[in-house]
């Protein structure tokens, strides 16, 4: 299996991209914006974050196809768990207080 040599261009791009991100983070933590927005914010810039660290860093992106279909799959299952988790807490308020 050869291996993919990636340019070290690449990965200052991405090193300054997370600063900026991060930075962009930080700059969000300090501001309070309306209803649940400051949630939505933090995860849309944790979800990129994280992103290019899997795709680059991890070098995720460079793989064959079968290690995408099982990010894929653990990303489902991800979803799947998340589902049942906030269905059972969404719906503990209807149980009786005792």
């Amino acid at each position: 299996m050869s291996e993919h040599i990636v340019p070290l261009r690449i990965y200052v791009t991405i090193f300054l991209a997370l600063l900026v991100g991060t930075a962009f983070t930080v700059w969000a933590g300090f501001r309070d914006f309306p209803g649940q927005l400051n949630v939505i914010i933090a995860l849309t810039i944790a979800v990129i974050k994280a992103t290019l660290v899997v795709l680059y860093f991890m070098h995720v992106r460079y793989s064959p196809r079968l290690i995408a279909l099982i990010i894929a799959a653990a990303l489902f299952w991800m979803a799947i768990l998340f589902a049942l988790t906030i269905s059972d807490y969404s719906t503990r308020s209807w149980l009786p207080v005792a």
